[in-house]
């Protein structure tokens, strides 16, 4: 009986320290545009401030993808200077890529190889949201329908994000 016991309460300890990381991740940022978290190792946002990255370094943060086209020195500057894994895919605006895309994907599976939370932004994450839902839908393979709806809760993607989305769906669906 005791041994019972003592499963089922280390099982209740694994359950809580899984639940507590995932929703550790879920805590109000205040002026941090459009906050999401995607899954219990991926967040998407705006443009963060050092004081945002240093709350979320506190929660698991190690790695830093900005989707900013930008000269990015400044912010590379700042993830060297709080020891952030950081990444730069400058994804235009107006011409987002089948290749931009593509270099997110291998840029996240290293990251995801390693430890931690990767962070995912640009300016108010509209970038952001696409990217993370093709990479749930393609990579992660999340249901298509769930992974919309979080991207539909930062925006509405206009016809040339719309396009992108179809390009890169059609693309990974004729490789798996």
């Amino acid at each position: 009986m005791k041994i019972i016991a003592s499963v089922i309460l280390l099982m209740g300890c694994f359950m809580f320290s899984a639940f507590a990381s995932e929703s550790s991740l879920d805590i109000p940022l205040p002026e941090l545009k459009n906050y999401q978290v995607n899954n219990e190792k991926m967040v998407s946002s705006g443009l963060p401030s050092k004081a945002h990255l240093q709350r979320l370094q506190t929660l698991g943060l190690s790695n830093v993808v900005d989707l900013i086209p930008d000269d990015r020195t400044q912010h590379q500057a700042l993830m060297d200077n709080i020891n952030l894994n950081y990444h730069n895919i400058a994804v235009e605006w107006e011409n987002p890529t089948l290749e931009n895309f593509q270099e997110y994907v291998r840029v996240m599976q290293e990251f995801t190889a390693s430890d931690g939370v990767t962070l995912t932004h640009c300016r108010v994450n509209m970038r952001g949201s696409v990217f993370t839902y093709l990479y749930q839908v393609t990579q992660l393979h999340k249901p298509e329908k769930a992974a919309r709806q979080d991207m539909l809760a930062i925006w509405q993607p206009n016809d040339i994000w719309l396009g992108f989305i179809d390009e890169v769906l059609t693309a990974y669906k004729h490789q798996n």
